[in-house]
């Protein structure tokens, strides 16, 4: 698979010229998106003129899914852009209230590279924010696309974007009560979809290294459920060791040498720590309770987990080699599925209660619980790379289970476009 991108150029703006700069604020509760106007990029040829259109409008696509932008339709559209290199006319975008302007181009070279330049404009201070070119093969446009759009939300919005990202999932398939399920891998724009498994064995629970390159995933492909590695590069699937119990819920440690999960025996669940060079583990939890679900905290010091010692699931957080475990969930009903945010500020959980599922975020003390999304069956929550949003499964009565996307403001909640029923989603960090 082909992941090299080459930046050549960057320019941004004069230092006093940031005033004038769009901004959009990304922590009020009511988002206000910013008007963005993105025309076809330029390309001389016929196939670059194609592909220029194509980036453009994943561009367009990605930034409108983030909903703090608002793309303008094209029939809007006064001045048609001919040349990057020559300023725009800002009349003709302010008239249909365009604050930002995207222009583009597209050149093939003899080598048979691909030269991808964009320039962002801010329309109403009339200036140049921000111009970078990429180099690539020409398959690699969509990726291109998606670290322009990265591009653009950082300038804009002041955070890390998360386009250039991927997602691996449960993909269902069959009757309800006996469903096939795979694991399968996408874009975080749902393309470039592929099939990781056959569905032969029921998969659950995938989880992304840092390096986005290797998948832990709970298999069913022996006798009993084992935590099994895949590489994305060479297609190897590899159990974890041969342990003699079950073993279950995989999470990596930021730094992807080691990997905390569940062991089960006689009943009792408790969290071991796991080294992947030696293979060597530590026993990390002890007693009767059901400890399960473990997740690092970004700088891997901290462990937050799921438990029921005090009677009820609810969640915890230890330190690295197991001493100091506090409680930290105190609201009404039980608290899943943790999982630490790439800030460090956040932990987002599933709350059950009242016979509703909810996804949900409270800090790392248990202040500041806020709920979501909500469903008949709602679970899972997983981050984007920059901690802004949260991706999850859901399903209502009646229905298949999908994947769902809501903003870190309870805003924007909407369906990832999946091929059938989908559950266990997990975002990959940004792409290298």
């Amino acid at each position: 698979m082909k992941r090299f991108l080459t930046v050549l150029i960057l320019t941004v703006f004069a230092a006093g010229a940031a005033a004038a700069q769009p901004v959009i604020d990304i922590n009020q509760g009511h988002l206000n998106p910013l008007p963005v106007a993105t025309p076809p990029f330029i390309g001389a040829a016929p196939a670059e003129a194609q592909t220029g259109a194509e980036i453009a409008a994943v561009v367009e696509a990605d930034l409108e899914r983030s909903g703090l932008f608002r793309p303008i339709n094209h029939t809007a559209f006064i001045e048609q852009i001919t040349d990057l290199d020559l300023k725009p006319r800002f009349e003709d975008w302010r008239v249909i209230n365009a604050n930002a302007l995207l222009t583009g181009d597209v050149e093939m070279s003899s080598d048979a590279r691909m030269r991808v330049s964009f320039r962002l404009w801010d329309v109403f201070g009339e200036q140049e924010l921000l111009g970078l070119t990429f180099v690539t093969t020409p398959e690699n446009w969509r990726r291109v696309a998606h670290k322009i759009a990265d591009a653009v939300y950082e300038e804009l919005t002041g955070e890390m974007g998360y386009f250039d990202s991927r997602i691996v999932f449960v993909s269902e398939s069959g009757p309800r009560l006996s469903r096939s399920k795979r694991l399968a891998i996408m874009d975080q724009d749902g393309a470039n979809l592929r099939f990781l498994t056959n569905g032969d064995y029921t998969v659950l629970t995938p989880r992304f290294s840092p390096s986005s390159q290797t998948i832990a995933y709970l298999s069913y492909q022996n006798t009993k459920p084992q935590v099994h590695l895949f590489d994305i590069e060479t297609g190897r699937h590899e159990m974890l060791g041969n342990i003699p119990n079950m073993t279950f819920a995989p999470r990596f440690s930021p730094d992807g040498n080691s990997l905390a999960l569940t062991l089960e025996d006689s009943g009792n669940s408790d969290i071991y720590l796991m080294d992947l060079r030696s293979r060597q583990m530590s026993r990390l939890t002890t007693g009767s309770a059901i400890d399960t679900s473990p997740t690092f905290s970004p700088d891997g010091r901290q462990i937050v987990f799921e438990s029921d010692r005090s009677g009820s699931q609810q969640l915890y957080i230890m330190n690295i080699d197991g001493s100091d475990v506090r409680r930290i969930s105190f609201g009404s009903g039980r608290y899943a599925t943790p999982v630490w945010s790439p800030r460090g500020d956040l932990i987002a959980f599933t709350k059950i209660a009242s016979g509703r599922f909810s996804i949900g975020v409270m800090r790392q003390d248990g202040s500041g619980e806020r709920l979501l999304a909500d469903g008949f069956r709602a679970e899972g929550p997983t981050w984007s790379p920059n901690g802004r949003v949260l991706m999850f499964w859901r399903e209502e009565r009646g229905s298949t289970p999908g994947v769902w996307s809501v903003d870190l403001t309870g805003q924007n909640l909407r369906r990832v476009e999946t091929p059938g029923a989908a559950s266990d989603p997990a975002w990959s960090p940004l792409l290298q």
